[in-house]
């Protein structure tokens, strides 16, 4: 290294690793300042403020949206959205785990990716709309029931829980697929073979020796589905209606119907502070886990 600090005798192989890594992180810091750190901010400033009919919020600052949170309409529609984000999860991974093994060990594996990523390549509004044509009264899924005689009249499928949940499947199962096969293909399968010639049967090969060794990645998984889950607001929107009201369309109205900004950013603040809680325990049991 030469006194221009370049590397041999070409100018062209120029290296500055400590100041490009200086502007990287203070790129960074500025990034998540701009878009995370002054909108959360403004958020949870809103959340004490009062509601205002000209100015949208104004003083004095108040716990009063927070406290209107305790109302049983607000406790109904927070367990509702967790025990639909808790199912839609649990068949994303009931889907998923099968799905990925079969992936890493498929000679096709570049084409079932393909299938998996494909759906990204279009607007996911636009596919939930998609899910319409199939599950209305006279759709798809019910002419084909018709046509096989396995039901008598059409089903009433659309705008009910069962059109939420299987909206929140389609849209989010690859987000468990990707981390699960990805953790699996960093398997040793050689620790199969030696838990067999242990004498161990599959039962025991699955539950002590493949499934925590891919533990990592269904936490991972299930974590890119369960907190979309709970926050997504146009699904229950276009496949629910009014019949299924989640967190995400509670706060949807809150800003934009009725123009309540601060229960709105209460009602966000709060939702948020759940996942962050959930995270963390999680986080706490990985760490015991390991110790």
């Amino acid at each position: 290294m030469n006194r221009f600090g370049c590397i041999g005798r070409r100018v062209g192989m120029c290296y500055y690793p400590m100041k490009n890594k200086s502007i990287s992180l203070y790129f960074l810091y500025a990034w998540l300042l701009l878009f995370s750190i002054v909108p959360l901010g403004l958020v949870l400033i809103t959340s004490f403020l009062s509601k205002d009919g000209s100015h949208l919020v104004c003083l004095p600052f108040t716990l009063s949206n927070y406290t209107q949170l305790l109302s049983p309409d607000f406790a109904q529609v927070f367990i509702r959205s967790t025990v639909i984000a808790l199912i839609t999860t649990l068949f994303c991974f009931l889907l998923a785990y099968p799905f990925s093994y079969l992936l890493i060990k498929s000679k096709h594996q570049s084409m079932l990716l393909l299938l998996i990523i494909i759906p990204f390549w279009t607007s996911s509004l636009v596919r939930t709309y998609a899910l319409i044509a199939i599950l209305k009264l006279h759709g798809i899924l019910n002419t084909v029931l018709l046509k096989l005689h396995m039901i008598d009249h059409p089903l009433s499928l659309l705008y009910s829980n069962f059109a939420v949940i299987s909206g929140l499947i389609y849209t989010l199962f690859p987000f468990l697929v990707l981390p699960i096969s990805t953790n699996m293909e960093q398997f040793d399968f050689r620790l199969i073979e030696a838990a067999n010639d242990l004498g161990a049967n599959r039962f025991a090969i699955f539950f002590r020796v493949f499934l925590p060794n891919t533990a990592n990645g269904i936490i991972s998984g299930c974590l890119l589905v369960f907190l979309p889950a709970m926050t997504l607001f146009y699904i229950p929107n276009v496949l629910g209606g009014a019949r299924s009201i989640l967190l995400g369309n509670m706060i949807q109205n809150q800003f934009l119907s009725l123009e309540n900004w601060p229960q709105g950013a209460a009602t966000s603040m709060t939702l948020m502070l759940t996942l962050i809680i959930v995270l963390w325990v999680l986080k706490k049991h990985r760490t015991g886990g390991v110790a």
